[in-house]
């Protein structure tokens, strides 16, 4: 609570990194309920605009290093729950 968290998400493609490369991070709080995209990642960071974890959510990644992961700033336990990371590179899915 209070410190930065990393949320690690690593992958391997067996096409080229190009700029059609999507990453999508996906939350679902632990009591349930709606999955929501928290971040979402084109050629560019594009952090969620909306929800809990507006203004939290920093890209860390490096998709040429076959990184995906993000930090959130200032955690609370209500974060608490499922975090999922998904990398499409096409064709590779």
């Amino acid at each position: 609570v209070g410190e930065q968290v990393l949320l690690k998400c690593s992958f391997k493609s067996s096409s080229p990194i190009t700029e059609s490369l999507l990453v999508d991070w996906t939350y679902r709080p632990l009591a349930g309920g709606q999955m929501e995209t928290i971040f979402h990642y084109q050629s560019v960071p594009h952090p969620t605009t909306a929800g809990t974890f507006k203004d939290r959510i920093s890209w860390v990644g490096n998709v040429a290093n076959g990184d995906a992961s993000i930090a959130i700033e200032s955690p609370v336990l209500s974060d608490n729950g499922t975090f999922i990371c998904s990398v499409k590179n096409p064709p590779d899915v």
